[in-house]
Protein backbone atom coordinates (compact mmCIF):
# COMPACT_ATOMS: atom_id res chain seq x y z
CA UNK A 1 0.00 0.00 0.00
CA UNK A 2 3.25 2.24 -0.55
CA UNK A 3 1.95 5.88 -0.97
CA UNK A 4 -1.62 5.14 0.18
CA UNK A 5 -1.55 7.70 2.52
CA UNK A 6 -0.34 10.21 0.18
CA UNK A 7 -3.32 9.60 -2.20
CA UNK A 8 -5.17 9.75 1.28
CA UNK A 9 -4.45 13.10 1.79
CA UNK A 10 -5.04 15.02 -1.73
CA UNK A 11 -8.99 12.46 -1.63
CA UNK A 12 -9.30 14.23 1.75
CA UNK A 13 -9.70 17.96 -0.30
CA UNK A 14 -12.54 16.56 -2.63
CA UNK A 15 -14.73 13.98 -0.81
CA UNK A 16 -17.22 14.99 2.28
CA UNK A 17 -16.79 13.27 5.92
CA UNK A 18 -19.89 11.08 5.52
CA UNK A 19 -20.00 7.35 6.15
CA UNK A 20 -23.02 5.43 5.57
CA UNK A 21 -23.89 2.25 4.72
CA UNK A 22 -26.66 -0.49 4.19
CA UNK A 23 -25.81 -3.63 4.63
CA UNK A 24 -26.60 -6.18 2.06
CA UNK A 25 -26.71 -9.93 3.68
CA UNK A 26 -25.30 -11.30 0.37
CA UNK A 27 -21.77 -10.12 1.03
CA UNK A 28 -21.41 -10.98 4.19
CA UNK A 29 -18.87 -13.61 4.97
CA UNK A 30 -17.02 -15.65 7.69
CA UNK A 31 -13.89 -16.81 8.86
CA UNK A 32 -14.31 -20.14 7.84
CA UNK A 33 -15.01 -18.84 4.11
CA UNK A 34 -12.26 -16.96 4.45
CA UNK A 35 -9.96 -19.94 4.98
CA UNK A 36 -11.34 -21.67 2.07
CA UNK A 37 -11.00 -19.26 -0.28
CA UNK A 38 -8.62 -20.56 -3.42
CA UNK A 39 -6.01 -17.29 -2.47
CA UNK A 40 -5.34 -15.39 0.22
CA UNK A 41 -6.35 -12.29 -2.31
CA UNK A 42 -9.20 -13.51 -3.37
CA UNK A 43 -10.11 -13.99 0.34
CA UNK A 44 -9.35 -10.46 0.63
CA UNK A 45 -11.48 -8.93 -1.86
CA UNK A 46 -14.26 -10.94 -0.04
CA UNK A 47 -13.73 -9.27 3.46
CA UNK A 48 -13.48 -5.62 1.75
CA UNK A 49 -16.73 -6.36 -0.28
CA UNK A 50 -18.48 -6.36 2.52
CA UNK A 51 -20.62 -3.22 2.68
CA UNK A 52 -19.81 -0.79 5.83
CA UNK A 53 -20.54 -2.00 9.31
CA UNK A 54 -19.58 -4.27 11.72
CA UNK A 55 -19.79 -7.64 10.53
CA UNK A 56 -19.31 -10.58 12.80
CA UNK A 57 -16.89 -13.00 11.36
CA UNK A 58 -18.13 -16.43 13.12
CA UNK A 59 -21.33 -17.55 15.00
CA UNK A 60 -21.93 -16.15 18.20
CA UNK A 61 -22.58 -18.26 21.48
CA UNK A 62 -21.60 -18.03 25.40
CA UNK A 63 -18.04 -18.61 25.80
CA UNK A 64 -17.11 -15.49 23.73
CA UNK A 65 -16.10 -13.19 26.67
CA UNK A 66 -14.33 -10.48 24.60
CA UNK A 67 -15.43 -8.44 21.50
CA UNK A 68 -12.61 -8.09 19.12
CA UNK A 69 -12.76 -5.49 15.98
CA UNK A 70 -10.40 -5.55 13.19
CA UNK A 71 -10.20 -2.22 11.73
CA UNK A 72 -8.80 -1.62 7.94
CA UNK A 73 -6.41 1.04 6.60
CA UNK A 74 -7.22 3.46 3.56
CA UNK A 75 -7.13 1.66 0.25
CA UNK A 76 -7.16 -1.82 1.74
CA UNK A 77 -6.89 -5.00 0.08
CA UNK A 78 -8.08 -7.03 2.77
CA UNK A 79 -5.77 -9.82 2.09
CA UNK A 80 -3.26 -8.80 5.13
CA UNK A 81 -5.90 -9.26 7.47
CA UNK A 82 -7.02 -12.95 6.57
CA UNK A 83 -3.89 -14.83 8.38
CA UNK A 84 -4.20 -12.70 11.17
CA UNK A 85 -7.86 -13.18 11.99
CA UNK A 86 -7.19 -16.79 12.03
CA UNK A 87 -4.54 -16.46 14.48
CA UNK A 88 -6.13 -14.03 17.08
CA UNK A 89 -9.57 -16.45 16.67
CA UNK A 90 -10.13 -18.10 20.22
CA UNK A 91 -13.09 -19.75 21.21
CA UNK A 92 -13.13 -16.78 23.82
CA UNK A 93 -13.66 -13.79 21.03
CA UNK A 94 -15.81 -12.82 19.14
CA UNK A 95 -13.42 -11.72 15.66
CA UNK A 96 -15.34 -8.81 13.82
CA UNK A 97 -14.51 -6.89 11.26
CA UNK A 98 -15.12 -2.99 10.53
CA UNK A 99 -15.46 -1.87 6.75
CA UNK A 100 -15.99 2.04 7.08
CA UNK A 101 -15.52 4.99 4.59
CA UNK A 102 -11.78 4.85 4.36
CA UNK A 103 -11.60 8.25 2.07
CA UNK A 104 -12.92 10.43 4.33
CA UNK A 105 -12.04 11.63 7.86
CA UNK A 106 -12.15 9.16 10.47
CA UNK A 107 -14.86 11.15 12.87
CA UNK A 108 -17.78 10.41 11.23
CA UNK A 109 -16.91 6.61 11.40
CA UNK A 110 -15.96 6.65 15.02
CA UNK A 111 -19.71 7.83 16.21
CA UNK A 112 -20.52 4.84 13.24
CA UNK A 113 -18.26 2.34 15.17
CA UNK A 114 -19.26 3.45 19.01
CA UNK A 115 -23.16 3.61 18.04
CA UNK A 116 -22.42 -0.47 16.44
CA UNK A 117 -20.69 -1.84 19.17
CA UNK A 118 -23.36 -0.86 22.12
CA UNK A 119 -25.88 -2.19 19.84
CA UNK A 120 -23.73 -4.96 20.16
CA UNK A 121 -23.14 -5.31 23.84
CA UNK A 122 -26.53 -5.14 24.64
CA UNK A 123 -27.44 -7.92 22.73
CA UNK A 124 -24.47 -9.76 23.89
CA UNK A 125 -24.60 -9.85 27.43
CA UNK A 126 -21.48 -12.38 28.18
CA UNK A 127 -19.01 -9.64 26.94
CA UNK A 128 -16.66 -8.45 29.13
CA UNK A 129 -14.00 -6.90 27.28
CA UNK A 130 -13.60 -5.30 23.93
CA UNK A 131 -9.93 -5.02 22.14
CA UNK A 132 -9.90 -2.72 19.00
CA UNK A 133 -6.70 -3.56 16.26
CA UNK A 134 -6.71 -0.49 13.87
CA UNK A 135 -4.05 -0.89 10.86
CA UNK A 136 -2.50 2.11 9.33
CA UNK A 137 -5.20 4.73 8.77
CA UNK A 138 -7.98 2.73 11.04
CA UNK A 139 -4.82 3.24 13.58
CA UNK A 140 -5.99 6.44 13.52
CA UNK A 141 -9.58 5.48 13.41
CA UNK A 142 -9.15 3.78 16.55
CA UNK A 143 -6.85 6.12 18.57
CA UNK A 144 -9.62 8.66 18.18
CA UNK A 145 -12.22 6.36 19.13
CA UNK A 146 -10.70 5.76 22.47
CA UNK A 147 -10.84 9.32 23.60
CA UNK A 148 -14.63 9.12 23.32
CA UNK A 149 -14.88 5.88 24.68
CA UNK A 150 -17.94 5.89 28.05
CA UNK A 151 -18.92 2.29 27.87
CA UNK A 152 -18.42 0.39 31.48
CA UNK A 153 -16.50 -2.26 29.76
CA UNK A 154 -12.82 -2.13 29.55
CA UNK A 155 -11.39 -1.01 26.07
CA UNK A 156 -8.05 -2.46 24.99
CA UNK A 157 -6.79 -0.90 21.79
CA UNK A 158 -3.93 -1.80 18.89
CA UNK A 159 -2.45 0.44 16.82
CA UNK A 160 0.12 -1.05 13.79
CA UNK A 161 1.54 0.49 11.32
CA UNK A 162 -0.39 3.52 11.93
CA UNK A 163 0.66 7.31 11.41
CA UNK A 164 -0.21 8.54 14.60
CA UNK A 165 1.84 11.66 14.55
CA UNK A 166 -0.58 13.05 11.46
CA UNK A 167 0.22 14.04 8.16
CA UNK A 168 0.22 17.83 6.83
CA UNK A 169 -2.92 17.99 5.33
CA UNK A 170 -4.78 15.30 7.43
CA UNK A 171 -4.18 17.67 10.38
CA UNK A 172 -5.57 20.17 8.85
CA UNK A 173 -8.87 19.28 6.51
CA UNK A 174 -9.98 16.81 8.63
CA UNK A 175 -8.95 18.78 12.09
CA UNK A 176 -7.16 15.93 13.33
CA UNK A 177 -5.12 15.64 16.60
CA UNK A 178 -3.18 12.31 18.53
CA UNK A 179 -4.43 11.78 21.77
CA UNK A 180 -2.47 13.09 24.76
CA UNK A 181 -2.44 10.21 26.87
CA UNK A 182 -4.69 6.94 27.60
CA UNK A 183 -7.93 7.69 29.38
CA UNK A 184 -8.90 5.69 32.14
CA UNK A 185 -10.58 2.17 31.87
CA UNK A 186 -8.37 2.35 28.66
CA UNK A 187 -5.33 0.87 27.65
CA UNK A 188 -3.66 1.70 24.34
CA UNK A 189 -0.49 -0.18 22.60
CA UNK A 190 1.32 0.71 19.50
CA UNK A 191 3.15 -1.48 17.08
CA UNK A 192 5.66 0.59 14.96
CA UNK A 193 7.09 -0.58 12.02
CA UNK A 194 11.01 0.20 11.01
CA UNK A 195 10.36 4.08 9.56
CA UNK A 196 12.52 2.85 6.68
CA UNK A 197 11.34 -0.40 5.77
CA UNK A 198 7.98 0.25 6.08
CA UNK A 199 6.58 1.50 2.10
CA UNK A 200 3.62 3.48 3.18
CA UNK A 201 6.02 5.84 5.29
CA UNK A 202 9.59 5.00 3.74
CA UNK A 203 9.77 8.54 1.78
CA UNK A 204 8.62 10.61 4.11
CA UNK A 205 11.70 12.55 6.46
CA UNK A 206 10.39 11.50 9.50
CA UNK A 207 8.29 8.82 10.79
CA UNK A 208 4.87 9.46 11.39
CA UNK A 209 4.45 6.27 13.70
CA UNK A 210 6.53 8.67 16.53
CA UNK A 211 3.77 10.46 19.03
CA UNK A 212 4.01 10.61 22.85
CA UNK A 213 0.99 9.26 24.28
CA UNK A 214 0.74 9.13 27.81
CA UNK A 215 0.25 5.70 29.08
CA UNK A 216 0.78 3.93 26.35
CA UNK A 217 2.88 0.85 25.44
CA UNK A 218 5.15 1.07 22.66
CA UNK A 219 6.97 -1.88 20.34
CA UNK A 220 9.01 -1.48 17.79
CA UNK A 221 8.97 -4.14 15.48
CA UNK A 222 11.91 -5.99 13.68
CA UNK A 223 13.37 -5.87 10.15
CA UNK A 224 12.09 -9.18 9.51
CA UNK A 225 9.21 -11.38 9.50
CA UNK A 226 9.24 -15.53 8.48
CA UNK A 227 12.59 -14.45 6.70
CA UNK A 228 10.76 -11.62 4.95
CA UNK A 229 11.22 -7.63 4.92
CA UNK A 230 8.74 -6.68 7.93
CA UNK A 231 7.02 -3.72 5.78
CA UNK A 232 3.45 -1.88 6.07
CA UNK A 233 1.26 -4.93 5.53
CA UNK A 234 3.53 -7.95 7.38
CA UNK A 235 2.81 -6.13 10.80
CA UNK A 236 -0.77 -7.49 11.40
CA UNK A 237 0.91 -10.70 11.27
CA UNK A 238 3.42 -10.00 13.13
CA UNK A 239 1.68 -8.44 15.80
CA UNK A 240 -0.92 -11.43 15.61
CA UNK A 241 1.72 -13.89 16.31
CA UNK A 242 2.78 -12.22 19.36
CA UNK A 243 -0.39 -11.03 21.01
CA UNK A 244 -1.52 -12.62 23.92
CA UNK A 245 -4.46 -11.72 25.84
CA UNK A 246 -3.32 -13.27 29.25
CA UNK A 247 -0.28 -11.47 29.31
CA UNK A 248 0.21 -8.89 32.13
CA UNK A 249 0.04 -5.66 31.19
Amino acid sequence: MKNNLFKLVLLFLFVSCSDKGSVNKDKEINLEQLELANDVFEAGLKLMAMPNGLHDLEVKDDKQKTLFISVHGNSSRGYEWIYPLQVINTETNLITFFRWDDSACVNPSVNFLDDLIQDKLRIHKNIQKVILFGHSYGGLLVASFMGQWTGELPLEVHTIAAPLKGLGSLSVVCNYKAPEQVPKKSSLFEWRTIHKLDGAFQDLNYDPQNVEIKGSYVTRLPEKYKNNKLGHNWSISWVADNFKRDIKR
